[in-house]
């Protein structure tokens, strides 16, 4: 099985980024990250991409247009000859020409069981409604805002917890291996989109 190429787009610590990595050098994805991109020029996922030794972008988003910061965040995923985009923490809305260019191969996870809690700031809008349940969603990126149809999503007991820091905290500490599991299924089992429906066959 041909290895799949890897965008990750990201904006802060970049874990979910790491985790992908380094399941990747495991073997335990038919992947490698060929590129990180970040709009921010402090993300510490730069670094960490840097210290594995994979080329890491700054492409700051600030003054310009929307548009323009798309399409050189687009040109640099093409010159890396990525075929899957990864988002990782990326704390932009994704346009249309970047879900056009990979349809169904853009990749995102959201701390939430979506469709609760789109959005910024998602483990606040759960500790503030008081849900007893909450966790994360991973799913194929389209025109909407967290709306694509979702691949894998695991649930955590929030009920006893104290904060919404804390309720970020549990989630947390699921997200990484389902994003890698999720990941893993789309890029090594047959799969198709029934409506909203992603079905492994």
């Amino acid at each position: 099985m041909s290895r799949a190429r890897l965008g990750v787009l990201l904006s802060g610590r970049g874990s979910n980024f790491v985790a992908i990595a380094d399941a990747a050098s495991r073997g335990d994805l038919p992947a490698e990250v060929a590129v990180v991109i970040s709009n921010q020029p402090g993300a510490a996922g730069l670094e960490r991409a840097r210290e594995r030794g994979i080329p890491a972008v700054l492409l700051p988003h600030q003054g310009r247009k929307r548009a323009e910061h798309e399409a050189e965040v687009l040109a640099a995923l093409r010159s890396h000859q990525v075929d899957w985009v990864c988002l990782a923490g990326y704390l932009r809305i994704v346009g249309p020409a970047l879900v056009g260019a990979y349809p169904q191969r853009l990749l995102n996870i959201h701390p939430s069981l979506l469709p609760s809690f789109p959005g910024l700031d998602a483990q606040r809008q759960a500790f503030d409604h008081g849900v007893k349940v909450s966790g994360c969603t991973v799913h194929l990126v389209d025109a909407g805002l967290d709306t694509g149809p979702i691949v894998l999503q695991r649930a955590v007991d929030v009920a006893d917890a104290g904060s919404a820091e804390e309720v970020a905290a549990r989630i947390l500490a699921v997200e990484h291996a389902a994003y890698v599991e999720a990941l893993g299924r789309l890029l090594s089992e047959p799969w198709s989109l029934q409506g909203r429906r992603i079905r492994f066959d």
